[in-house]
């Protein structure tokens, strides 16, 4: 019995989260780490992901304290927030959900960056 491999998408919101991990390392004189960054994806979380989509803790387990993030998750569509997950990988944290037989990649950051940022609609 063959395992079934889920397709791994990356959000617009992702890919401007990514350039603003880059952002954050050049800042502080890490561009190494970004390379870092893109070679654990590709090698280690990508497939991870792949193979065990909802191997992530769900996000709302610790809900959000902050009356920002709380407004935020009331935008979201109904049952949305559920689905949400997060992946830790080394010193970054990423956002996703699973949805049929696709993981959407939805955010990025350095542990030392403040906060998720969605796309505005």
């Amino acid at each position: 019995m063959t395992d079934r491999l889920y397709q791994v998408e990356l959000t617009a919101s992702f890919l401007e989260r990514l350039d603003a991990v880059e952002e954050f390392l050049a800042g502080a004189d890490a561009h190494f780490a970004y390379d870092d960054l893109l070679a654990e994806l590709r090698a280690t979380v990508f497939p991870n992901l792949r193979r065990f989509p909802r191997m992530g803790r769900r996000y709302l387990e610790q809900p959000p304290q902050s009356a920002e993030a709380l407004t935020l998750l009331t935008r979201l569509p109904a049952g949305a927030a559920d689905a949400l997950r997060e992946y830790l990988s080394g010193d970054y944290l990423i956002l996703y959900t699973a949805v049929e037989s696709t993981v959407h990649l939805l955010s990025i950051r350095h542990h030392r960056q403040l906060s998720f940022r969605f796309a505005r609609p």
